[in-house]
Protein backbone atom coordinates (compact mmCIF):
# COMPACT_ATOMS: atom_id res chain seq x y z
CA UNK A 1 0.00 0.00 0.00
CA UNK A 2 3.23 2.62 0.72
CA UNK A 3 3.43 2.60 -3.22
CA UNK A 4 0.19 3.70 -3.86
CA UNK A 5 0.82 7.64 -4.90
CA UNK A 6 -1.80 9.67 -5.92
CA UNK A 7 -4.12 13.05 -5.70
CA UNK A 8 -7.91 12.74 -5.94
CA UNK A 9 -9.15 15.47 -9.27
CA UNK A 10 -10.80 17.97 -6.79
CA UNK A 11 -14.47 18.42 -6.21
CA UNK A 12 -14.79 21.55 -8.23
CA UNK A 13 -14.52 19.60 -11.49
CA UNK A 14 -17.74 17.13 -10.84
CA UNK A 15 -19.95 19.87 -9.75
CA UNK A 16 -18.35 22.10 -12.90
CA UNK A 17 -19.20 18.65 -15.00
CA UNK A 18 -22.69 18.95 -14.18
CA UNK A 19 -23.27 22.18 -13.76
CA UNK A 20 -22.29 22.70 -17.43
CA UNK A 21 -24.55 20.11 -18.68
CA UNK A 22 -27.80 21.05 -17.49
CA UNK A 23 -26.82 24.67 -18.62
CA UNK A 24 -25.74 22.64 -21.93
CA UNK A 25 -29.13 21.18 -22.01
CA UNK A 26 -31.67 24.38 -21.04
CA UNK A 27 -29.54 26.46 -23.94
CA UNK A 28 -30.05 23.71 -26.63
CA UNK A 29 -33.68 23.34 -25.44
CA UNK A 30 -34.01 27.10 -25.97
CA UNK A 31 -32.32 27.33 -29.22
CA UNK A 32 -34.22 24.02 -30.45
CA UNK A 33 -37.32 26.02 -29.60
CA UNK A 34 -36.55 29.55 -31.48
CA UNK A 35 -35.16 27.22 -34.34
CA UNK A 36 -38.35 26.02 -34.84
CA UNK A 37 -40.47 29.28 -34.28
CA UNK A 38 -38.17 30.71 -36.92
CA UNK A 39 -39.67 28.73 -39.24
CA UNK A 40 -42.62 29.77 -38.72
CA UNK A 41 -41.59 33.09 -39.02
CA UNK A 42 -42.05 34.00 -35.68
CA UNK A 43 -41.09 37.77 -34.18
CA UNK A 44 -41.99 40.06 -30.96
CA UNK A 45 -43.36 43.56 -31.93
CA UNK A 46 -39.44 44.97 -30.37
CA UNK A 47 -37.56 41.97 -31.84
CA UNK A 48 -38.11 41.85 -36.05
CA UNK A 49 -36.97 38.56 -37.49
CA UNK A 50 -33.19 39.06 -38.38
CA UNK A 51 -32.98 39.50 -34.52
CA UNK A 52 -34.77 36.28 -33.80
CA UNK A 53 -32.71 34.39 -36.15
CA UNK A 54 -29.39 35.94 -34.54
CA UNK A 55 -30.76 34.75 -31.33
CA UNK A 56 -31.02 31.33 -32.05
CA UNK A 57 -27.44 31.34 -33.18
CA UNK A 58 -25.79 32.92 -29.95
CA UNK A 59 -27.70 30.06 -28.58
CA UNK A 60 -26.51 27.61 -30.42
CA UNK A 61 -23.09 28.90 -30.01
CA UNK A 62 -23.38 29.29 -26.25
CA UNK A 63 -24.67 25.82 -26.70
CA UNK A 64 -21.58 24.73 -28.04
CA UNK A 65 -19.49 26.22 -25.46
CA UNK A 66 -20.63 25.03 -22.33
CA UNK A 67 -21.00 21.78 -24.19
CA UNK A 68 -17.32 22.12 -24.74
CA UNK A 69 -16.75 23.06 -20.86
CA UNK A 70 -18.88 19.63 -19.58
CA UNK A 71 -16.56 17.87 -21.74
CA UNK A 72 -13.85 19.06 -20.50
CA UNK A 73 -14.18 19.13 -16.96
CA UNK A 74 -15.67 15.46 -16.82
CA UNK A 75 -12.00 14.35 -18.21
CA UNK A 76 -10.29 16.54 -15.92
CA UNK A 77 -11.91 15.50 -13.39
CA UNK A 78 -11.05 11.77 -13.54
CA UNK A 79 -13.49 10.14 -11.67
CA UNK A 80 -14.51 8.23 -14.43
CA UNK A 81 -12.21 6.64 -17.03
CA UNK A 82 -13.21 9.21 -19.97
CA UNK A 83 -11.10 10.05 -22.20
CA UNK A 84 -10.19 13.07 -24.58
CA UNK A 85 -11.26 10.83 -27.78
CA UNK A 86 -14.61 9.82 -26.02
CA UNK A 87 -15.59 13.46 -26.77
CA UNK A 88 -15.30 13.27 -30.61
CA UNK A 89 -15.52 9.43 -31.23
CA UNK A 90 -19.13 7.68 -29.94
CA UNK A 91 -19.48 4.36 -28.28
CA UNK A 92 -15.85 3.29 -27.50
CA UNK A 93 -15.66 4.64 -23.76
CA UNK A 94 -14.91 2.00 -21.13
CA UNK A 95 -17.74 4.11 -19.00
CA UNK A 96 -21.55 3.64 -19.87
CA UNK A 97 -20.63 3.53 -23.42
CA UNK A 98 -23.79 3.52 -24.97
CA UNK A 99 -25.14 6.54 -23.02
CA UNK A 100 -21.88 8.34 -23.19
CA UNK A 101 -21.51 7.39 -26.92
CA UNK A 102 -25.05 9.27 -27.15
CA UNK A 103 -23.45 12.81 -25.37
CA UNK A 104 -20.98 12.33 -27.98
CA UNK A 105 -23.20 12.11 -30.64
CA UNK A 106 -25.32 15.14 -30.00
CA UNK A 107 -21.73 17.16 -29.46
CA UNK A 108 -20.58 15.69 -33.12
CA UNK A 109 -24.13 16.51 -34.32
CA UNK A 110 -23.67 20.44 -32.84
CA UNK A 111 -20.48 21.00 -34.15
CA UNK A 112 -21.39 19.81 -37.54
CA UNK A 113 -23.96 22.20 -37.53
CA UNK A 114 -21.67 25.23 -36.22
CA UNK A 115 -19.17 24.24 -39.02
CA UNK A 116 -21.30 23.80 -42.20
CA UNK A 117 -23.12 27.38 -41.13
CA UNK A 118 -19.68 29.09 -41.17
CA UNK A 119 -19.14 27.31 -44.78
CA UNK A 120 -22.72 28.38 -45.87
CA UNK A 121 -22.19 30.16 -48.56
CA UNK A 122 -19.47 27.45 -50.03
CA UNK A 123 -21.76 24.61 -48.96
CA UNK A 124 -24.79 25.48 -50.86
CA UNK A 125 -28.41 25.84 -49.16
CA UNK A 126 -29.42 22.60 -49.78
CA UNK A 127 -25.99 20.78 -48.39
CA UNK A 128 -26.57 23.31 -45.49
CA UNK A 129 -30.60 22.84 -44.71
CA UNK A 130 -30.08 18.88 -44.73
CA UNK A 131 -27.15 19.41 -41.80
CA UNK A 132 -29.43 22.11 -40.16
CA UNK A 133 -32.29 19.36 -39.87
CA UNK A 134 -30.10 16.76 -39.11
CA UNK A 135 -28.72 19.00 -36.48
CA UNK A 136 -32.42 19.07 -34.80
CA UNK A 137 -31.72 15.25 -33.60
CA UNK A 138 -29.13 16.02 -31.42
CA UNK A 139 -31.47 17.58 -28.79
CA UNK A 140 -33.78 14.45 -27.75
CA UNK A 141 -29.93 12.41 -27.98
CA UNK A 142 -28.46 14.90 -25.57
CA UNK A 143 -31.69 14.80 -22.97
CA UNK A 144 -31.46 10.72 -23.25
CA UNK A 145 -27.79 11.24 -22.75
CA UNK A 146 -28.33 13.56 -19.64
CA UNK A 147 -30.85 10.62 -18.23
CA UNK A 148 -28.74 7.86 -18.33
CA UNK A 149 -25.66 8.79 -17.82
CA UNK A 150 -25.80 12.09 -15.04
CA UNK A 151 -25.43 10.92 -11.34
CA UNK A 152 -28.48 13.96 -10.67
CA UNK A 153 -30.95 11.50 -13.29
CA UNK A 154 -32.97 10.48 -9.85
CA UNK A 155 -33.09 13.63 -8.53
CA UNK A 156 -36.53 15.59 -8.57
CA UNK A 157 -35.14 18.76 -9.79
CA UNK A 158 -33.44 17.30 -12.88
CA UNK A 159 -36.80 15.19 -13.57
CA UNK A 160 -38.65 18.72 -13.35
CA UNK A 161 -36.27 20.22 -15.80
CA UNK A 162 -36.75 18.00 -18.36
CA UNK A 163 -40.10 17.42 -18.38
CA UNK A 164 -39.95 21.31 -18.70
CA UNK A 165 -37.79 20.85 -21.53
CA UNK A 166 -40.03 18.44 -23.10
CA UNK A 167 -42.97 20.40 -22.74
CA UNK A 168 -41.09 23.47 -24.32
CA UNK A 169 -40.01 21.61 -27.21
CA UNK A 170 -43.20 19.71 -27.65
CA UNK A 171 -45.18 22.45 -27.64
CA UNK A 172 -42.91 24.64 -30.50
CA UNK A 173 -43.53 21.20 -31.86
CA UNK A 174 -46.89 21.41 -31.76
CA UNK A 175 -47.22 24.86 -33.36
CA UNK A 176 -44.92 23.65 -36.50
CA UNK A 177 -47.59 20.92 -37.75
CA UNK A 178 -50.39 22.72 -36.83
CA UNK A 179 -49.47 26.02 -38.69
CA UNK A 180 -46.08 24.73 -40.50
CA UNK A 181 -45.98 24.55 -44.43
CA UNK A 182 -46.17 20.85 -46.23
CA UNK A 183 -48.85 18.43 -46.86
CA UNK A 184 -51.09 17.60 -44.04
CA UNK A 185 -50.05 13.54 -44.67
CA UNK A 186 -46.62 14.67 -44.40
CA UNK A 187 -47.33 17.22 -40.72
CA UNK A 188 -49.63 14.41 -39.30
CA UNK A 189 -47.06 11.64 -39.88
CA UNK A 190 -44.30 13.64 -38.10
CA UNK A 191 -46.12 14.29 -35.31
CA UNK A 192 -47.08 10.98 -34.07
CA UNK A 193 -43.31 10.19 -34.63
CA UNK A 194 -42.58 12.75 -32.18
CA UNK A 195 -45.05 11.81 -30.23
CA UNK A 196 -43.56 8.04 -30.27
CA UNK A 197 -39.92 9.57 -29.25
CA UNK A 198 -41.60 11.46 -26.25
CA UNK A 199 -43.52 8.70 -24.98
CA UNK A 200 -40.45 5.79 -26.16
CA UNK A 201 -38.07 8.38 -24.39
CA UNK A 202 -40.47 8.65 -20.90
CA UNK A 203 -40.63 4.07 -20.86
CA UNK A 204 -36.80 4.01 -21.02
CA UNK A 205 -36.33 6.48 -18.13
CA UNK A 206 -38.95 5.30 -16.00
CA UNK A 207 -37.68 1.24 -16.50
CA UNK A 208 -33.95 2.56 -16.85
CA UNK A 209 -32.44 5.32 -14.95
CA UNK A 210 -35.51 5.90 -12.70
CA UNK A 211 -35.46 2.24 -11.53
CA UNK A 212 -32.61 0.74 -8.92
CA UNK A 213 -29.63 -1.02 -10.18
CA UNK A 214 -29.17 1.23 -13.56
CA UNK A 215 -25.53 2.30 -12.57
CA UNK A 216 -24.12 -1.44 -13.38
CA UNK A 217 -26.91 -2.32 -16.29
CA UNK A 218 -25.79 1.34 -17.42
CA UNK A 219 -22.21 -0.38 -17.86
CA UNK A 220 -19.98 1.56 -15.09
CA UNK A 221 -17.07 -0.39 -14.74
CA UNK A 222 -16.93 -2.52 -11.50
CA UNK A 223 -14.14 -0.38 -10.23
CA UNK A 224 -16.78 2.28 -9.75
CA UNK A 225 -19.31 0.45 -8.12
CA UNK A 226 -18.32 -0.29 -4.56
CA UNK A 227 -21.32 -1.68 -3.08
CA UNK A 228 -21.34 -5.08 -2.34
CA UNK A 229 -23.98 -7.55 -2.56
CA UNK A 230 -22.72 -8.68 1.24
CA UNK A 231 -22.79 -5.63 2.29
CA UNK A 232 -25.05 -5.16 6.11
CA UNK A 233 -28.48 -4.50 5.01
CA UNK A 234 -30.16 -1.82 7.72
CA UNK A 235 -32.67 -3.14 10.54
CA UNK A 236 -35.85 -1.01 10.58
CA UNK A 237 -35.03 -0.55 14.65
CA UNK A 238 -32.04 2.10 13.57
CA UNK A 239 -31.57 5.28 11.78
CA UNK A 240 -28.88 7.09 10.20
CA UNK A 241 -28.62 8.87 13.32
CA UNK A 242 -27.24 6.33 14.91
CA UNK A 243 -23.66 6.85 13.68
CA UNK A 244 -22.24 9.15 16.07
CA UNK A 245 -20.87 12.80 14.94
CA UNK A 246 -17.26 11.35 15.27
CA UNK A 247 -15.61 7.76 15.93
CA UNK A 248 -12.46 5.99 15.76
CA UNK A 249 -12.09 2.38 15.36
CA UNK A 250 -9.56 -0.30 14.19
CA UNK A 251 -9.87 -1.66 10.94
CA UNK A 252 -8.72 -5.02 9.53
CA UNK A 253 -9.25 -6.53 5.82
CA UNK A 254 -8.04 -7.62 2.65
CA UNK A 255 -6.64 -6.33 -0.41
CA UNK A 256 -6.52 -7.84 -3.46
CA UNK A 257 -5.37 -6.21 -7.05
CA UNK A 258 -5.40 -7.19 -10.79
CA UNK A 259 -4.76 -5.29 -14.08
CA UNK A 260 -7.28 -4.43 -16.43
CA UNK A 261 -6.70 -4.85 -20.54
CA UNK A 262 -6.35 -1.41 -20.64
CA UNK A 263 -3.10 -1.84 -18.31
CA UNK A 264 -5.40 0.03 -15.71
CA UNK A 265 -5.11 -1.20 -11.91
CA UNK A 266 -7.96 -2.44 -10.31
CA UNK A 267 -7.10 -2.07 -6.36
CA UNK A 268 -10.00 -3.30 -3.68
CA UNK A 269 -9.87 -3.31 -0.04
CA UNK A 270 -12.57 -4.97 2.19
CA UNK A 271 -12.46 -5.32 5.82
CA UNK A 272 -14.55 -4.46 8.93
CA UNK A 273 -14.14 -2.01 12.14
CA UNK A 274 -13.73 -3.16 15.34
CA UNK A 275 -13.11 -1.78 18.74
CA UNK A 276 -15.15 1.61 18.49
CA UNK A 277 -18.10 2.07 16.04
CA UNK A 278 -18.30 -1.27 14.91
CA UNK A 279 -19.00 -1.68 10.59
CA UNK A 280 -17.71 -2.68 6.61
CA UNK A 281 -15.28 -0.77 4.83
CA UNK A 282 -15.04 -1.18 1.23
CA UNK A 283 -12.18 0.79 -0.87
CA UNK A 284 -11.94 0.69 -4.38
CA UNK A 285 -9.62 2.24 -6.54
CA UNK A 286 -8.54 2.25 -10.25
CA UNK A 287 -5.29 3.88 -11.99
CA UNK A 288 -2.19 3.79 -13.92
CA UNK A 289 0.92 1.99 -12.76
CA UNK A 290 3.53 4.36 -12.56
CA UNK A 291 7.19 3.93 -13.08
CA UNK A 292 9.05 4.94 -10.46
CA UNK A 293 5.86 2.18 -8.38
CA UNK A 294 2.57 2.78 -7.26
CA UNK A 295 -0.42 3.79 -9.04
CA UNK A 296 -2.06 7.30 -10.44
CA UNK A 297 -5.47 7.22 -9.67
CA UNK A 298 -7.95 8.18 -11.92
CA UNK A 299 -11.22 6.71 -10.39
CA UNK A 300 -12.79 5.41 -7.24
CA UNK A 301 -15.49 3.98 -4.94
CA UNK A 302 -15.95 3.92 -1.35
CA UNK A 303 -18.85 2.02 0.56
CA UNK A 304 -18.68 2.41 4.29
CA UNK A 305 -21.77 0.84 6.86
CA UNK A 306 -22.05 0.99 10.69
CA UNK A 307 -23.79 -2.20 12.12
CA UNK A 308 -27.48 -2.02 11.64
CA UNK A 309 -27.27 1.45 9.57
CA UNK A 310 -27.94 2.02 5.44
CA UNK A 311 -24.72 1.96 3.09
CA UNK A 312 -22.87 5.24 3.23
CA UNK A 313 -21.17 5.64 -0.59
CA UNK A 314 -18.74 7.68 -2.08
CA UNK A 315 -15.10 8.49 -3.36
CA UNK A 316 -11.86 9.09 -2.47
CA UNK A 317 -11.06 12.56 -2.50
CA UNK A 318 -7.56 12.14 -0.99
CA UNK A 319 -4.69 9.94 -1.78
CA UNK A 320 -1.04 10.31 -0.13
CA UNK A 321 0.74 6.84 0.47
CA UNK A 322 -0.82 4.88 2.78
CA UNK A 323 -3.21 7.92 3.94
CA UNK A 324 -6.76 7.85 2.47
CA UNK A 325 -9.82 10.89 2.26
CA UNK A 326 -13.12 9.77 1.83
CA UNK A 327 -16.93 11.52 1.63
CA UNK A 328 -19.76 8.84 1.64
CA UNK A 329 -23.34 9.98 1.77
CA UNK A 330 -26.88 7.97 2.31
CA UNK A 331 -29.82 10.24 2.14
CA UNK A 332 -28.90 13.73 3.72
CA UNK A 333 -25.97 12.68 5.78
CA UNK A 334 -22.43 12.52 4.99
CA UNK A 335 -19.49 11.48 6.72
CA UNK A 336 -15.85 12.38 5.93
CA UNK A 337 -13.64 9.56 6.57
CA UNK A 338 -9.71 9.46 7.47
CA UNK A 339 -7.48 6.00 6.76
CA UNK A 340 -4.81 5.43 7.93
CA UNK A 341 -3.57 1.79 6.33
CA UNK A 342 -0.28 -0.49 6.71
CA UNK A 343 0.38 -3.76 4.55
CA UNK A 344 1.15 -7.03 6.49
CA UNK A 345 3.89 -9.05 5.52
CA UNK A 346 1.68 -11.07 3.53
CA UNK A 347 0.74 -7.87 1.56
CA UNK A 348 -2.60 -9.19 1.22
CA UNK A 349 -3.42 -8.36 4.80
CA UNK A 350 -4.26 -4.96 6.31
CA UNK A 351 -4.60 -2.95 9.14
CA UNK A 352 -5.25 0.64 10.18
CA UNK A 353 -7.04 3.47 11.95
CA UNK A 354 -10.56 4.89 10.68
CA UNK A 355 -11.84 7.99 11.73
CA UNK A 356 -15.01 9.86 10.51
CA UNK A 357 -17.15 13.01 11.52
CA UNK A 358 -20.42 14.25 10.30
CA UNK A 359 -20.29 16.90 8.42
Amino acid sequence: MSALVATASPSVMWYLTRGSGVVALVLLTASICLGIATTLRWRTRGMPRFAVAGLHRSLTLMAVVFVGLHVATTVLDGFAPIRWKDAVVPFVSPYRPIWLGLGTVAFDLLLALVITSLLRARLGYRLWRTTHWLAYASWPVALVHSLGTGSDARTGWLELLAVACTLAVALVLAARFALGPGSADRRLAAAAASIAVFLGIGVWYRSGPAAHGWAARAGTPASLLARSSSAPAAPPTRTLADVPQSFRSQFAGSLTASQSGDETVDIRIDGTLRNGLKGTLRLVLQGFPLEGGGVSMTASGVAFAAVGTPVYEGRIVGLDGTRISARVSAGSKTIDLQIALRLQQSRSRVTGVVTGAQV
